[in-house]
């Protein structure tokens, strides 16, 4: 007997067959068995367990440093600062290539197989197959990130030792609240690592059997990398998901700098959920019964792509309505105060170093004075031609003492402070103490400027 069935618009795509579809768990660990049984999956799962611990083991040995690396100058004081080194460049290069090797093929590589027929006829249903393959490959993602994160940081533990870690203001972390800052800047990072996947998913969906899905994230990546350092409106830069990958900063100073991260997380899950929806929308919409399916052309950019540049845009324009955000956000007041507080909190470190009597950031009263080039008042901007004069006070001293630094500022805030002078403060690497040399905190020191003025008091 031969019924006839009226389908919605939805079911019109999706298979009709008379067996029971498998559960969603089933799927899902059937796409992730697949996944890990490829010879590069596993290649990157040892290598991100392994490779992160030798090199910050064997860094944090050497006597060159890795100083143009935020945190990198502390690597011989403090084992928590491999992994921030490793989280920077994680950021930069290792995340972006984890997406798109694991996110930007899981369905392309079905086209070029042309195993599409055999999938479905397993699964029976095109939606569980596009949730298994997400749940699948983000599974492999995080455990590759939380490859990353342990093992530098059992590196940088048995190289160095579970000592404080002194952070972008120049203040100690215990090493009870090191470890905890640490953590929360790799949780932190899963945000626009989130954002990259989905990229990937909706690249591989968009582009069929062609190859290049697989450079989606990587090249996104690379352009919100460029955008981050060209003279943008602070509130471009903030409402791009890249800048999550360099907002954790804010974690390591006091009072923190929440703002500008929780805007850089919050705006990495909306271009999660957009592109991820994006991709499903495109995958289920599919037809699966031809074989030579190359992607679904114009209609693909214009459903995947448009989208995503609205997003953009809305976020750009939120961020410039509720915040403070003008210019590059760098201001000759927050530079002055940035240098005059990390300044006080170091010189606390070298005088009990020197075993000199104790005083206070209170005592101290430091204050900077800054000017850009030639620019005297309201100088703004990065660049690596601003100079600070440090003025401070002693106890029961009549003299106020002065130093200068040369300020390399970039334009995501931070900056590197090069002692200039007078040689007894800030003019030597090494200074002599009762103990035998040590690395003098005051002679370069990094620090960080908060673009936006939505610091947390807590």
């Amino acid at each position: 007997m031969t019924a006839t069935l009226t389908q919605s618009p939805e079911q019109e795509h999706e298979p009709v067959t008379r067996g029971r579809r498998i559960p969603v768990t089933r799927a899902c660990r059937f796409e992730f068995v697949k996944l890990v049984s490829q010879w590069r999956i596993r290649l990157l799962v040892l290598a991100c367990w392994i490779v992160p611990a030798l090199f910050v083991a064997g860094v944090s040995q050497q006597a060159t440093l890795p100083v143009d690396t935020l945190f990198g100058r502390w690597m011989h004081a403090s084992g928590w600062a491999g992994p921030l080194v490793m989280l920077g460049f994680a950021g930069t290069w290792a995340l972006p290539l984890l997406t798109s090797v694991v996110a930007g093929d899981v369905f392309a590589s079905e086209d070029r197989l042309g195993t599409w027929r055999h999938l479905l006829v397993a699964v029976r249903s095109p939606r569980r197959i596009f949730v298994a393959k997400v749940v699948a490959s983000l599974t492999v993602l995080l455990l590759l990130v939380a490859g990353l994160a342990v093992s530098s940081t059992v590196g940088g533990l048995l190289a160095v030792g579970n000592q404080p870690l002194v952070g972008l203001d120049g203040h100690l972390l215990a090493p009870s609240d090191a470890a905890v800052q640490v953590l929360l800047s790799w949780i932190c990072v899963l945000a626009p690592t989130l954002a990259l996947a989905a990229l990937g998913f909706l690249g591989s969906v968009m582009l069929g059997r062609s190859p290049m899905g697989l450079l989606v994230p990587v090249l996104v990546s690379l352009a919100m990398a460029v955008a981050q350092m060209l003279p943008l409106p602070v509130a471009v830069r903030v409402a791009l998901p890249s800048y999550a990958f360099i907002s954790w900063n804010g974690l390591f100073t006091g009072p923190q700098q929440l703002g500008p991260l929780l805007i850089g997380v919050v705006v990495s899950l909306v271009w999660a959920v957009v592109a991820t929806a994006l991709a499903y929308v495109l995958f289920v919409r599919r037809e699966f019964t031809n074989p030579t399916h190359d992607g679904s052309g114009r209609r693909a950019i214009t459903v995947g792509v448009l989208p995503l540049v609205g997003v953009a845009a809305v976020s750009f324009a939120v961020v410039a309505a509720t915040t403070s955000a003008t210019g590059s956000g760098i201001e000759q007041d927050k530079v002055q105060r940035s240098v005059a507080t990390a300044f006080a909190h170091l010189y606390r470190m070298q005088t009990d170093e020197l075993n000199r009597p104790a005083v206070t950031e209170a005592q101290l009263k430091a204050t900077a004075a800054c000017s850009k080039g030639h620019v005297q008042d309201r100088a703004e901007g990065p660049g690596n031609d601003w100079r600070c004069v440090v003025s401070w006070h002693l106890p029961g001293v009549q003299t106020t003492g002065q130093a200068i630094y040369q300020l390399d500022v970039t334009s995501d805030g931070r900056f590197v402070a090069d002692g200039d002078g007078p040689k007894e403060v800030n003019g030597y690497f090494l200074v002599r103490t009762p103990n035998g040399d040590a690395p003098n905190p005051m002679w370069q020191f990094d620090g960080n400027v908060e673009l936006l003025d939505t610091t947390s008091k807590g």
